[in-house]
């Protein structure tokens, strides 16, 4: 039997069978339908995409995965070199891992290992934000604030090491005039907060980070997971901030295959970098670097470049902005639109209750969750495909 995620089994409907997909479509028995969230926002090239298929295929005829524990091979240094180049700045040590929270869980790890290589053990705290959400693994429930998702958490009672701000300039400053002694990190989604109730700040929020982040020895975690390859309308938060540390998931592999990958600046990885063998990273999931993930990997990043993404995703925000600014409806909060996202956020969540199988009915899947209808598109999507998603969200409130 299988156990679904985020469900009561006791209680849940009858999931729906997909039996092929293609492009921007899912195919059941009965329909196809408009795959609105990209399988939880990974599958940004659409499905059965020819040139990642191929990558799959022809990496499998050579080997799909060995150890990178005494071994290393071809894919995993061709995307290491190429995340390299295209990353800004010197984020350019990367550590694969086999999910995005597992990847949040090694950012954590080495922002403290960081700082106990150096004999700092008083840093042993965590800034965080407000309606964050960094994965369901424990470390990772830990710098979240979700109580939804993690209620569990509660069982441990209040928590010791982490502290949690809104996205506000000055609750940012008060929290490092009084705890900068004590942090080794400040971990944030930037600009927006997916999970947590897709939620979108300001850019000069990071920047402020970053500038505190310098003066008080702090570093700086971006989980980019949701965030990365153009979601919000820049390739990277990084590009614009950057920060210490980088955690890309996802999107990664245009969703072929779960992979993720942690990435650190010259200054974190010179903190590990050392003759003593307690100060290595002592780290190491079975699938990191897995080949079948890197060879795909490898040809999403080619084909976000050559085939110029952002201006599909440009285009994405721009038709979404015609359609979905302004709008207003009795019961809906606000509208948000950012990059290539867009959430109606209502007032009552069982207001939404009903609307997945109206959607199906009108040839889309979406998957609301708390107060929020939101669609996160494939970025091949042509006008007519986001004009039924746009369409189809805004035909629930009439």
């Amino acid at each position: 039997m299988i156990w679904y995620p985020y469900e009561q089994m006791k209680t849940m409907r009858e999931p729906l069978k997909i039996i092929d997909a293609e492009s921007v479509w899912l195919k059941t028995s009965e329909r196809e339908i408009i795959d609105s969230i990209s399988s939880w926002w990974s599958v940004i090239h659409g499905y059965k995409h020819p040139v990642l298929t191929e990558a799959v295929k022809a990496q499998a005829d050579q080997f799909s995965h060995v150890m990178l524990g005494g071994l290393t091979h071809e894919p995993v240094q061709r995307l290491s070199d190429k995340l390299r180049n295209f990353l800004p700045g010197d984020l350019d040590y990367c550590f694969y891992s086999d999910s995005g929270s597992v990847a949040v869980e090694v950012a954590l790890k080495m922002a403290l290992q960081y700082y106990v290589n150096q004999g700092e053990r008083q840093r042993t705290k965590v800034l965080s934000l407000t309606h964050a959400y960094h994965g369901d693994t424990f470390k990772a429930m830990e710098v979240g604030d979700d109580e939804d998702y993690h209620f569990i958490l509660e069982a441990y009672g209040e928590k010791k090491t982490v502290f949690h701000i809104p996205t506000e300039i000055p609750a940012l400053e008060e929290a490092f005039e009084k705890r900068h002694e004590e942090l080794n990190c400040l971990i944030v989604e930037p600009l927006l907060q997916g999970a947590g109730g897709m939620r979108m700040y300001d850019a000069a929020f990071l920047k402020r980070a970053r500038q505190l982040c310098d003066r008080y020895g702090v570093l700086l975690i971006f989980d980019e997971v949701a965030t990365g390859f153009g979601r919000t309308g820049n390739r990277f938060a990084a590009d614009l901030v950057q920060p210490d540390i980088l955690v890309l998931g996802k999107a990664l592999t245009g969703g072929y295959i779960g992979h993720a990958v942690t990435v650190a600046n010259k200054k974190v990885y010179d903190g590990f970098y050392s003759d003593d063998p307690r100060k290595a990273l002592m780290h190491g999931p079975t699938f990191m670097g897995n080949a079948l993930a890197c060879s795909v990997a490898l040809k999403s990043i080619e084909l976000f470049e050559q085939e110029d993404y952002m201006a599909k995703i440009h285009r994405i925000e721009q038709i979404t902005r015609r359609e979905m600014e302004g709008f207003e409806a009795p019961g809906i909060r606000e509208v948000r639109i950012l990059g290539g996202c867009v959430c109606v956020e209502v007032k009552d969540a069982d207001s939404l209750k009903g609307y997945q199988q109206f959607a199906y009915e009108q040839g889309v899947f979406s998957r609301p969750f708390l107060n929020c209808m939101y669609a996160m598109v494939p970025y091949i999507i042509s006008e007519e495909e986001l004009m039924r998603v746009l369409r189809t969200m805004k035909a629930w409130f009439a």
